[in-house]
């Protein structure tokens, strides 16, 4: 019991810690985990290749290349042993032949964390009766638009985003932030970009600092106040190449390069202010029914306990299934420390609705 009061307390000063900076390096990263096992399983290398449902996140220019008159994309997922639950529900509708809507939510949320700060009562005595449970939740709500150009093969498309962060009753932050893709398409070359935070992202944070002023005080821990978070643009760049091996054999290799300009990061290309983390996939598909895929992402250096260092890297897999407009993709991946591996498995559901012939 003991344990798990004070990973409770722990993990609410962390939470509330990161929401006190003004400007951290890594802010609103429950956006970087990424939506759908096809991509996950490709390790994250989506924003030149994505053409489905999953576009809202990955590059919104890519919804313009959707099927059906309805397109509706689930995913549920749940990161360290089950302890973060991850959801995700997008919908996609054409407004006419080149201009394609979309809304997409996403929640990834720690649940039944002990609140600890009432445990012990007016007369110091401790009453375990007094413990609480609450979660803490991360949730973006995505509104998008893409438009095909005169241009052949060029689309461009934007997001508008509604950030909610929510720490039990201690403190919740808003947020609002803007994106915009563009994807260009040449032959079998497909090339993309995408900017996040394109005007930065600002999350206001209120705290109720009633609800945990003395007990910050008694432990020695700093009050937090009210404030704003800022999250930084990042760019990511990306190519991808779809081949024919045989008449119902393809093979799609993608490479993405995540750029960002806040500094030195543990990432393959480390500068100061600019750093590049670069996420390869490839999928193998075969009559548009099975595929299977493979990536690498998150290469970092690690330091060992001697003092050297190594270099690492993050393998992922999946396999997808598409039967006429219903597609089932399951990925394995992970998020968190290389060095302590939780691999994760995720399963994503896409359907395409059609309208019916008269």
């Amino acid at each position: 019991m003991n344990k798990r009061i004070t990973l409770a307390a722990a993990a609410l000063l962390v939470t509330m810690s990161a929401g006190a900076q003004n400007a951290p390096k890594y802010s609103n990263e429950f956006l970087s985990i990424g939506v759908g096992a096809r991509a996950l399983g490709m390790g994250g290398a989506q924003v030149s290749s994505v053409n489905d449902i999953t576009s809202g996140y990955w590059n919104p220019a890519g919804l313009t290349l959707g099927t059906g008159d309805l397109q509706l994309g689930l995913m549920h997922a749940e990161y360290f042993a089950g302890i973060g639950k991850y959801d995700y529900a997008a919908l996609a509708a054409p407004i006419d032949a080149t201009r394609t809507i979309g809304f997409s939510v996403i929640r990834f949320a720690i649940d039944d964390i002990i609140d600890s700060t009432e445990l012990i009562d007016s007369d110091g005595n401790i009453d375990y009766d007094r413990l609480k449970s609450f979660s803490a939740g991360d949730y973006a709500f995505m509104f998008s638009y893409a438009k095909k150009t005169n241009i052949e093969g060029l689309r461009y498309g934007a997001n508008a985003k509604v950030i909610h962060r929510k720490v039990g009753d201690f403190a919740s932050a808003w947020g609002f932030g803007l994106d915009a893709g563009i994807q260009y398409q040449m032959n079998k070359w497909k090339f993309g970009a995408m900017a996040r935070d394109i005007t930065s992202t600002f999350n206001a944070w209120n705290f109720n600092t009633e609800k945990f002023e003395d007990v910050f005080i008694q432990t020695g821990n700093e009050v937090p106040e009210n404030g704003v978070e800022v999250t930084l643009p990042k760019l990511i760049l990306g190519a991808s190449y779809k081949a024919s091996i045989t008449e119902k054999f393809s093979v799609e290799p993608a490479l993405d390069l995540d750029v960002t300009f806040d500094g030195k990061r543990n990432v393959l290309v480390k500068s100061d202010p600019v750093s590049i983390d670069p996420k390869f996939g490839v999928e193998f598909g075969y009559n548009d029914f099975i595929f299977l895929r493979g990536g690498v992402n998150n290469i970092q250096d690690i330091k060992e306990i001697d003092g050297s260092e190594k270099k690492t890297f993050q393998p992922n897999m999946g396999i997808g299934v598409k039967i006429k407009n219903v597609s089932i993709d399951y990925a394995l991946t992970n998020i968190g420390s290389v060095g302590e591996t939780l691999y994760s498995n995720i399963f994503s559901l896409k359907i395409a609705l059609f309208k019916q012939k008269k």
